[in-house]
């Protein structure tokens, strides 16, 4: 066949121009071309020979494509992939009008160029700003999973980065952290997040001059997002008190931690070297606990009084398992008559993790639709009752605990009642 050129216009300055703009090299959009141009002519004039291996070549001033192949050396036998060809024996074959189809397919490439270059440009540069806080935009929901407007780009909010209890309306506006730069079914996307405990240890350094000038160092924070979150700080400069620091003048500044995180209830505790009262900061609001470390097992017996166990224990055993989480200790909670009322290991991420018949697919189930505690599982029980994801067994078990939780809840407040606390009208 005899060459057809295609000559475009001031092709090289509209190349270098945008280049240039988007902030790419002329040759990645060149190599893009050529590529595209060998694909479109398969496509136009195949089926092709494959003993012969086909290549184009743009010419970078003028825009001069042409399509040449070359007889195969040497063949990848499972892909069909030319591995080696003949380059002293090309020829030219680029088809007669090919010259419409080159110029539609190069600017085909370009856009797409233009767009994953900006992707990619715009993924490098929050690479460098993982774990550090921005103000973003609801845009929209995809199913269960939040996208968010971050500046540049766009940030995916997964269900098991959200909070529990909070709900995203479009064009509301919210603090997240950007977690990480993780592989999707639609390819590499920003991850953010408001249930890192991260978060809050942003959120303070930049409420707190202390927390960011180094004067206070947050050791450790445990936290079950959207609920409850306990933070052990301690100071690194004589005459700093870390706790004061990080509540401020009338609570101004944990207040607007609060504010940031929905309501989220946050415990602030000093460190401490001693680990007794390391123990007894991470389980107040309990007092009068007697506090025993085995070291070698990693374990700790608490022996709480009757009046102070709930306290200790907290609601569904959130107290208790925060406090494992931040001291690293495994605790369990005994009544003064003996009998253990709680266990924690430290590793429950959610309520639901401490029992043991929860399995991870059921587990995975409750989490996506922010199911994690008793007091979710009892006032949204139609709700997951109905689930056919959940088998029936499963089902049962998680009834029998909610029915208890219920009873429990309304036997408190007879309590309250009886003891003339506040009463509905």
């Amino acid at each position: 066949m005899s060459a057809a050129k295609v000559v475009r216009t001031e092709f090289a300055a509209a190349i270098a121009q945008i280049a240039n703009e988007r902030g790419i090299t002329p040759e990645s959009i060149l190599e893009g071309i050529r590529q595209a141009l060998v694909s479109a002519f398969r496509k136009q004039f195949g089926p092709l020979d494959e003993t012969w291996h086909y290549t184009a070549t743009v010419d970078p001033d003028t825009g001069e494509s042409q399509i040449f192949k070359f007889p195969v050396l040497e063949m990848d036998e499972e892909t069909g992939e030319a591995l080696k060809w003949d380059e002293k024996k090309g020829e030219d074959v680029t088809p007669a009008g090919f010259g419409r189809i080159a110029a539609q397919t190069a600017k085909q490439v370009i856009l797409q160029r233009i767009r994953e270059s900006e992707k990619d440009q715009i993924l490098s540069d929050y690479s460098g700003k993982l774990g550090e806080i921005v103000s973003a935009q609801v845009l929209r929901m995809d199913g269960k999973t939040v996208i968010l407007d971050i500046g540049r780009g766009q940030g995916i909010m997964p269900p098991e980065e959200q909070m529990r209890g909070e709900f995203y309306r479009l064009n509301n506006r919210v603090t997240v952290l950007i977690r990480d730069i993780r592989e999707t079914h639609k390819g590499r996307a920003i991850i953010v997040s408001r249930a890192a405990k991260e978060l809050v240890s942003k959120l303070f350094e930049r409420e707190v001059p202390e927390v960011a000038s180094g004067a206070v160092k947050i050791v450790n924070i445990a936290r079950e997002a959207g609920v409850r979150t306990k933070l052990a700080v301690q100071s690194t400069q004589d005459g700093v008190d870390p706790v004061g620091s990080c509540v401020g003048q009338r609570g101004v500044r944990v207040q607007e931690v609060i504010r940031e995180l929905n309501n989220e209830k946050i415990d602030i505790i000093p460190f401490s070297d001693n680990k007794v009262d390391y123990l007894r900061a991470a389980l107040a609001p309990a007092e009068s606990l007697e506090i025993e470390i085995d070291e070698a097992n990693n374990q700790v017996n608490v022996t709480a009084p009757d009046d102070q166990l709930s306290l200790a224990i907290g609601r569904g055993g959130q107290n208790v398992r925060l406090a494992a989480k931040l001291t690293g200790y495994k605790i369990t909670i005994k009544s003064s008559a003996g009998s253990v009322e709680s266990h924690a290991t430290g590793l429950e991420e959610y309520e639901i993790d401490s029992y043991d018949f929860v399995t991870p697919d059921v587990r995975a189930i409750l989490i996506q639709n922010k199911l994690t505690t008793l007091s979710d599982l009892a006032r949204f029980k139609n709700r997951w009752t109905d689930m056919a994801e959940i088998p029936d067994n499963q089902k049962e078990k998680l009834l029998e605990k909610v029915v208890a939780f219920e009873q429990e809840m309304a036997e408190r407040g007879e309590q309250i009642v009886r003891a003339g606390g506040p009463k509905r009208d």
